[in-house]
Order: C-alpha cells, then sequence, then structure tokens
C-alpha cells in the first residue's frame, strides 16, 4: 500500500467538505476500492471513510417504505429485515462472507455499480430512490452502465429509499470464487405491476427485462415467462460461462424468482 491522507467525518456536511480537495476518495465499505488501492490500479490522495457517519446508519420504515442509511452494512440489512422486507433481506444475507457482509454497504455498492453486484438489481426491481446529498434519484435513472451512475463528483448516497412490494423474490446463480451473481434475478410485485431486473448477465449491466415484466402483469406464475429469452448477443462472456449460457441463466433464474415470490 502507498501513503494516503485518512479522513473520517462525523457528519454529510464535513464529509462533502473533505472530498472538495483534489483527487480526494469516498471510502464506504472499501469491499471493492481497497483491492483497487493495493493493485494501483487507483492512487487518491486522500481517503474519506462514511463509515462514521451516524445519519447514515440504520433503517427505518413507515408507510409502505423503507428507508436504507448509505453507510449501513449488509450484515444490518440481513438483520433487520427479514420481516420488513424479507426478499431484501434474503439478498443482503448472501453477499459474499461474513467479512464482506460486515464491512461492505448498501451505499457502497449502489456507487460502485459493478455488473454482477446484488443490490443494483433489489434497486432497480424495487423502484428505489437514491438519496444523495444534493438530490434524488430514481433507480432508472440512477444505473448508467459498466461501473457507471448518475452520481457526480463530491457526490454521496445517504440513504437508499425502498417502497415495500407485495410479492418479491432474489434468485442469484453464484460464481463460487467471488459469491458475485454470475447471473442474479431479483422479481417485485406491486399494485402498480411487475418489476424485473438482472444482474451479472449485461454487457451493459443491471437492466430491467421489460418483456417478462409485461407477461407477469398478465399472470404472475412461472409459466407466464414460457417461450420468453434474453438477446444472447448482449451479454457477457467470460471463462465462467458464454453468452448464450448467461442468456439461458436469466430465463431460469427469473422463473425460480417467481416461483419463490408467488
Amino acid at each position: 500500500m502507498y501513503e494516503f491522507e485518512f479522513e473520517k467525518p462525523a457528519t454529510v456536511a464535513e464529509a462533502v467538505a473533505a472530498l472538495a480537495d483534489e483527487d480526494a476518495q469516498a471510502l464506504g465499505g472499501g469491499q471493492t476500492l481497497i483491492p483497487t488501492l493495493k493493485q494501483r490500479l487507483a492512487m487518491p490522495s486522500k481517503l474519506v471513510s462514511l463509515a462514521g457517519i451516524e445519519g447514515m446508519i440504520g433503517v427505518r420504515g413507515g408507510d409502505g417504505m423503507l428507508s436504507i442509511g448509505g453507510a449501513t452494512t449488509h450484515a444490518d440489512v440481513a438483520e433487520t429485515l427479514p420481516e420488513a422486507y424479507p426478499a431484501l433481506a434474503d439478498l443482503a444475507s448472501h453477499i459474499g462472507d461474513p467479512a464482506v457482509r460486515n464491512r461492505g454497504t448498501i451505499g457502497g455498492s449502489l456507487a460502485n455499480n459493478d455488473p454482477a453486484a446484488c443490490y443494483p438489481a433489489a434497486a432497480l426491481a424495487s423502484g428505489a430512490t437514491i438519496m444523495t446529498n444534493r438530490r434524488e434519484i430514481t433507480a432508472d435513472d440512477f444505473f448508467r452502465g459498466l461501473f457507471e451512475t448518475a452520481l457526480e463528483e463530491g457526490e454521496i448516497i445517504t440513504a437508499v429509499r425502498f417502497p415495500v412490494p407485495q410479492k418479491a423474490s432474489y434468485q442469484k446463480f453464484v460464481q463460487p470464487a467471488s459469491r458475485f451473481a454470475l447471473v442474479g434475478v431479483f422479481v417485485a410485485k406491486y399494485t402498480a405491476g411487475v418489476r424485473l431486473a438482472v444482474t451479472g448477465a449485461s454487457e451493459q449491466g443491471v437492466f430491467r427485462w421489460n418483456e417478462a415484466e409485461a407477461a407477469l402483469d398478465a399472470g404472475f406464475t412461472p409459466e407466464a415467462l414460457d417461450g420468453l429469452s434474453v438477446d444472447a448477443g448482449g451479454m457477457m462472456a467470460d471463462l465462467h460461462g458464454s453468452k448464450a449460457y448467461r442468456a439461458h441463466l436469466v430465463g431460469v433464474m427469473a422463473r425460480r424468482a417467481v416461483a419463490a415470490a408467488a
């Protein structure tokens, strides 16, 4: 590791001020950033930890909505939400391993927008709203592509607001070494309709499968997806799976998610 400054502000305002310094980098749980620093793929001169900002930690709920602080760990989400939002709690309980779950944060995961991360699928399928120190961003507008989001320089995810669905499930085909999603599907049924998001598969990152949503609006059963498939041409390919394999898995995991939710 190389030398850098480290700050741990107590408030969002202090964090924003610290991030105004040239080449400063926000630090959530550090599950992606720290390995990146070790490999010299990024070399910020200052790290600004968000872990000590009390107003960004914890879960609050009411009137069918849940607000999760951006610095809330995966472990806390898993332990807090089994009754309020079971599918989201289950998702959090299967991220990485205990060490990752006790350090990684929901805000850090969404801000990094890894194409195989789990939380982006949950946020997009839930129609969540990402709250920052400057504005509110709908999940549909937040995710822009691989590792790319609508966040601007110096902008911090302070909380994520989830409308609680009538039914939901997340099903993940795990890549054994990393425990990231080779393909993961989150489905959520609301009065206004069904939303279904896919992670781990597309070259463009997390996406909604609109054709499946329309079919599930007509009938919320796994059989409603019979005959539907995603275009393999837009899928990722690597040593873990070809484009065609990932496209096939999208359909398989979608059916499993609907079956579990229903």
